[in-house]
């Protein structure tokens, strides 16, 4: 288990560019190096810092990644200022007062089907679709509050997960074919096409 202990956090808020979500920023690592997308609170179990945040009936989905909590609201509340302080004031005691962020032991028993993490199984193309969401695409996402996985390669077509701020934004199909299409045909001559599944 990853716990916090005992610091003064520090929480702050970032837009993202889906009007839906809201990126929390804490002064110290989360879930470095990996994330955990929960989309629903059926997934809960794998963190309990989501499990808690999902007591707020305001929230539809968090996810975790490095430094950060990116959340989503539900449709019907109307304003994230209404909600911020409510937020940052929860994930400062939860993190102060040394809770889990995340149950490695339950995200082993969740079905990871989606990973950037080369395997000695992948095939050369595949390798090199990873290595390029590892180093270019996940950086700039992470700032925006998401995440983009790879999920499959078949026959010219790169299928990738929407994670977090990513899922259901209004500009990620933008990014998606106009940027990480466009790089990865540069880059990989091999990909044809770059498709999302969403969750």
């Amino acid at each position: 288990m990853i716990t916090t202990g005992n610091s003064i956090i520090s929480i702050y808020t970032e837009m993202t560019p889906n009007p839906e979500t809201m990126k929390f920023v804490a002064n110290k690592l989360l879930y470095p190096g990996k994330s955990l997308d929960v989309a629903d609170e059926t997934l809960a179990a794998a963190s309990p810092l989501a499990k808690e945040l999902f007591s707020f009936p305001f929230i539809k989905a968090v996810f975790i990644a490095s430094n950060f909590v990116t959340l989503t609201k539900t449709p019907d509340t109307d304003d994230w200022q209404d909600v911020i302080p409510t937020i940052k004031t929860f994930l400062q005691e939860y993190l102060e007062n040394g809770g889990v962020v995340v149950n490695e032991e339950e995200v082993a028993k969740m079905k990871q089907e989606a990973t950037n993490t080369v395997s000695a199984a992948d095939d050369d193309i595949v390798k090199r679709v990873k290595e390029l969401l590892e180093n270019y695409v996940k950086p700039a996402v992470e700032m925006d509050g998401g995440a983009i996985q790879f999920k499959s390669y078949n026959d010219g077509v790169v299928n990738l997960m929407l994670q977090g701020s990513c899922s259901g934004c209004p500009s990620s199909m933008v990014t998606l074919k106009a940027g990480i299409e466009g790089m990865m045909k540069r880059m990989i001559p091999e990909v044809k096409e770059v498709v999302a599944e969403a969750e």
